[in-house]
């Protein structure tokens, strides 16, 4: 299911932080938007979730306005990831992912065979399973990370957007999530994330959009966007794109002065 915003102006506390922002994600494509801290990542995200409402602009989901779908329909298909990862409740683990299945029930109706079987594939692909009774409020912050992101995954959105979900995951856990997103881009989702690691937006990502300022630098597939002048340009440092053994990496040099 295809995105598409064109001239979407947003605020933030008087602060206008998103600036005619055009922005466009594919079925079947891991998006990456990526831009320095207050670039604007977090803003478009939650705009494109319907958490913040542009004051200009347009947001299509599909092949409709984003006014024109029911609350309903699109807490079924769109899945969405917030970079805060605070729980406030010492719900088990389980009952936590089991949340994302509530856009596919009625509220008086128990758990489905298809809820249990998506709960469970999702804890599984989250490497979570073994957490299931463990309230969430006992878990460390990596364990907490991936166990909201399976939440978000047992609601099998078509549309995922994920703001930072590497943040506090080790290396390893790092590249089994970004693989796992790979998966479920293949199968026709429409995966957006916003990332701070470059080398992982470069190695996992088909199309990155670059973030400055609120407005677009530049959008396009990994080597086209990561050049050294636009990663000078936004970031303020020197930066170098290689391949190396098939494994595109970009190596930060030194902060320009």
């Amino acid at each position: 299911m295809r995105i598409e915003a064109e001239g979407v102006r947003a605020r933030l506390a008087g602060r206008e932080v998103l600036k005619s922002f055009a922005f466009t994600a594919h079925p079947g494509q891991l998006t990456a938007v990526i831009g320095p801290n207050g670039a604007g990542k977090s803003t478009l995200l939650r705009t494109i979730a319907g958490l913040l409402a542009p004051d200009a602009g347009t947001i299509r989901i599909g092949d409709r306005d984003f006014a024109q779908w029911p609350r309903a329909d699109l807490a079924r298909v769109l899945g969405y990831l917030p970079q805060d990862r605070i729980v406030h409740w010492p719900l088990s683990a389980r009952i936590v992912v089991g949340l994302g299945r509530l856009p596919h029930r009625s509220s008086a109706a128990g758990e489905s065979r298809e809820d249990t079987a998506a709960i469970d594939a999702a804890m599984s692909s989250m490497q979570v399973a073994g957490l299931e009774d463990r309230p969430v409020t006992s878990l460390s912050g990596g364990e907490r990370a991936r166990v909201l992101l399976a939440r978000v995954l047992a609601q099998q959105p078509r549309i995922l957007l994920a703001d930072e979900p590497a943040a506090g995951l080790d290396p390893a856990q790092q590249l089994a999530l970004f693989q796992h997103l790979t998966r479920i881009a293949a199968d026709g989702c429409t995966v957006v994330v916003a990332v701070h690691d470059l080398s992982l937006a470069a190695r996992f990502c088909h199309s990155i959009v670059l973030v400055h300022k609120g407005a677009v630098v530049a959008a396009g597939s990994p080597a086209e966007v990561l050049t050294p002048a636009h990663l000078a340009a936004t970031y303020g440092i020197e930066a170098r794109y290689h391949v190396i053994d098939g494994v595109p990496v970009v190596l930060p040099v030194s902060v320009l002065p």
